[in-house]
């Protein structure tokens, strides 16, 4: 059973129009132009969020989020996207290695696969793999980050069977804004990123440029593999440009470009592994406000991303095509939605040449009251070569203060097998989607500087995918089958404080995921993990430090490989040196503690990173 629980102000449900939508974290599906996430952080409240693809207040949505502006971010100090998704309530992650090898994040225990990203609005996704390819997201190029907890394809289709994570770049307002960051620490990483921003005669521009690199560390553990350091180098530009041609009309161009070249052992002894990612995302979007009630917004997104390994060939190219017509209706306390979407995904892995598609109508309704808000959706995607597919949610909110509100929710979920699980060597055509069905309870409270949440779920998934024993594919190594069950349940419990002059967060996650038929522990997930910061100001400098705990995982399917548990211990501090330098310091892993987040992979012990940033006001 899954509670979700969220605050909200009575001030504020009056004043904004709320939708609980499940998935509400990416403007508009597969559009670059994202309202709220628009807003510079310095101007943006904390209770507001990207919701329902459009802005709404943090307060009002009744699923589970959690929401990072560029100061939080910045303050984190971390080398990558997951490394900072890894420090937020009801996420985990695994790494092959160091920062740049193979990376997956689970939320509420679930496949890395089955949470939708979306970069500006762009869906990101792989047909080999499955899921995004974390490490090639250059977390410098990236000004927000909006995290929704929980099954959300009632709003966006297929892949979005345990969350949605929604990843903005910088987006240009005011005069113009130079920015310069160096760096340099551990391992003889060092890095620059540079950006331009403005706005200006109807037009806002960004522009944003990184390079960073390191020599790194050996990434494995036993005797038998290269004893060489295993490093990586990264380059990535970003670009945004609007036009508001008239207050009701806004068009809006984004483009990213990643490059990855990363060292890591494989299983050839003295080998110089490879791997080269290669992320391309393009999106353009038109939002039109035909009168006060009504608002369309419609675009069209697109992203390739290659990826490649030497010495052993491998080559493996995604790309993957949104076309959305988003409108949204509001009327008093009431708001409602019809989208129409169109996907296409392809893989080219030798010998597979395949693509698919999915046409889909979703509709939503929304109603907020003082006391009680309610929200419904209802999808239908047609897929090429599995047919129909409907999926629903429903979430009921009831706020009996300005500070406590409880909430209810319940809802399916699907995702359709890659293709390189049905067409490779591995795969085999018979495959089928795997399915969810979702209930989560919350409660929430918030009071100035105090907050605290509860969420209590279960998610139960059917036909999930595994990799199995020979037969039915052409390998004689394994096969990918239909015959697993799993059940992901669990609570997570968070807050915040101002005591003694230090803002203090925390969360604990208790959590159960496991495979229903063996009634064993997914691999690489803990029952427990938690994490402890506290930030304060203090002669001139800020100050931070945070605890990152986790229990004992398994390795593998049988429970057989134990993997020990550990607790990091970080430090963070930043100091502006003038009006328009800043100079900032990140000690990871204080205690240099042994740790691994799978099996005969080294993590990085004890690492400092500088960096000075100049950014004139």
């Amino acid at each position: 059973m899954s509670i979700s629980l969220v605050l909200t102000r009575r001030r504020l449900r009056r004043s904004a129009l709320a939708l609980a939508w499940p998935s509400a974290i990416v403007p508009i599906l597969g559009a670059p132009i994202a309202q709220a996430a628009d807003v510079p952080s310095a101007a943006l409240p904390p209770m507001f969020v990207t919701a329902a693809r459009a802005p709404q207040p943090l307060p009002e949505v009744l699923a589970d989020v959690t929401v990072l502006d560029r100061a939080a971010i910045e303050q984190s100090g971390a080398v990558g996207v997951a490394d900072l998704l890894a420090r937020q309530p009801g996420i985990e992650i695994s790494r092959n290695g160091g920062p740049g090898t193979n990376t997956s994040v689970f939320i509420r225990g679930a496949e890395t696969r089955f949470t939708a990203v979306y970069l500006d609005g762009v869906r990101l996704d792989s047909q080999s793999t499955g899921g995004a390819v974390w490490e090639s997201i250059p977390l410098s190029l990236i000004e927000r980050i909006e995290i929704l907890r929980g099954p959300a394809a009632a709003v966006y289709g297929s892949d979005a069977m345990a969350g949605v994570i929604a990843l903005f770049t910088r987006r240009g307002e005011g005069a113009l804004q130079p920015s310069i960051r160096v760096g340099a620490g551990t391992y003889a990483t060092r890095g620059i990123d540079a950006a331009l921003s403005g706005a200006s005669g109807g037009w806002d521009y960004a522009l944003s440029l990184a390079h960073q690199r390191s020599d790194g560390f050996n990434a494995r553990t036993v005797a038998t593999a290269n004893p060489d350091r295993d490093g990586y180098e990264s380059d990535s530009a970003s670009m945004r440009l609007g036009y508001d041609a008239s207050a009701q009309h806004r068009l809006e161009l984004t483009a990213l470009s990643s490059r990855l070249d990363s060292q890591y052992d494989g299983f050839l002894p003295g080998a110089d592994d490879r791997n080269r990612h290669k992320l391309e995302t393009v999106g353009l979007g038109w939002r039109a406000r035909w009168n006060d009630a009504l608002t369309s917004r419609f675009s069209v997104t697109d992203a390739r991303q290659r990826y490649e390994t030497e010495p052993s060939p491998y080559l493996t190219i995604t790309h993957l095509r949104n076309l959305t017509a988003h409108n949204e209706w509001r009327q008093g306390a009431q708001r409602a939605t019809l989208v129409l979407e169109r996907r296409e995904d392809a893989l080219q892995n030798a010998p597979i040449d395949r693509s698919r598609a999915q046409n889909a109508v979703a509709a939503g309704w929304g109603y907020l009251g003082a006391v009680h808000s309610v929200q419904l959706n209802l999808r239908h995607d047609d897929d090429s070569e599995f047919g129909g597919k409907a999926t629903g949610s429903v979430a009921y909110g009831y706020a009996w203060t300005p500070s406590w509100r409880a909430t209810v929710a319940a809802g399916t979920a699907f995702r359709v097998p890659t293709l390189y699980q049905r067409f490779s060597v591995y795969g085999q055509p018979t495959l089928v989607p795997e399915t969810a069905r979702n209930v989560e309870l919350g409660l929430k409270y918030a009071q100035g500087s105090d907050a605290f949440s509860a969420v209590l779920y279960r998610n139960r998934v059917r036909n999930l995918i595994s990799f199995g024993a020979p037969g039915g594919c052409a390998s004689s190594f394994g096969c990918y089958t239909n015959t697993a069950r799993a059940q992901y349940e669990g609570l997570t419990l968070s807050g915040q404080t101002r005591w003694a002059g230090v803002d203090w967060r925390a969360s604990l996650d208790l959590q159960n995921p496991r495979d229903e038929t063996t009634g064993k522990r997914l691999a690489r997930r803990a029952r427990e993990h938690a994490f402890v910061g506290a930030d304060l100001q203090w002669a001139g400098w800020r100050w931070g430090a945070e605890w990152q705990l986790s229990a004992m995982r398994y390795d593998d399917a049988a429970n057989k490989v134990a993997l020990g548990g550990y607790g990091l211990l970080n430090l963070t501090a930043s100091r502006p040196l003038t009006r328009d330098w800043t100079l900032s310091a990140r000690l990871d892993n204080l205690a240099d503690k042994s740790y691994q987040l799978a099996n005969t992979y080294a993590t990085p012990g004890r690492s400092l990173w500088l960096a000075l940033q100049w950014a004139p006001r």
